[in-house]
């Protein structure tokens, strides 16, 4: 058994959980925010038998996508830094942050 931790931008998620009703995979869905953008992400945790490993890896591959972003950065008050700072700046955004760890019980009451 493995447990999957998948962390996707909310743009994807309901998509993603929709793949995952369709191929019978069971996933707990938890509202997070993530750190640098302070954006809504959902995280999925999924316990799932090693040989289905690979098929969720590639629904969440396929179901998850980078989108470019704008962002203002933080205002700083150090006055020697000239306004250039103020204004936004686009960055990458998206994409699926995935761990695979090993566990040694899984249990569903």
């Amino acid at each position: 058994m493995k447990l999957i931790i998948a962390i996707v931008q909310d743009k994807d998620s309901n998509r993603l959980s929709s793949q995952f009703i369709d191929a019978n995979v069971r996933a707990t869905r938890l509202s997070t925010t993530g750190g640098f953008l302070r954006s809504g992400n959902t995280t999925f945790m999924i316990g799932i038998e090693d040989e289905r490993v690979d098929t969720v890896l590639e629904m969440i591959k396929e179901t998850s996508h980078a989108r470019n972003q704008f962002m203002t950065p933080p205002v700083n008050l150090d006055v020697t830094m000239d306004n250039a700072a103020t204004y936004p700046v686009e960055v990458q955004v998206g994409g699926a942050t995935v761990f695979v760890l090993p566990i040694d019980q899984f249990h569903q009451f």
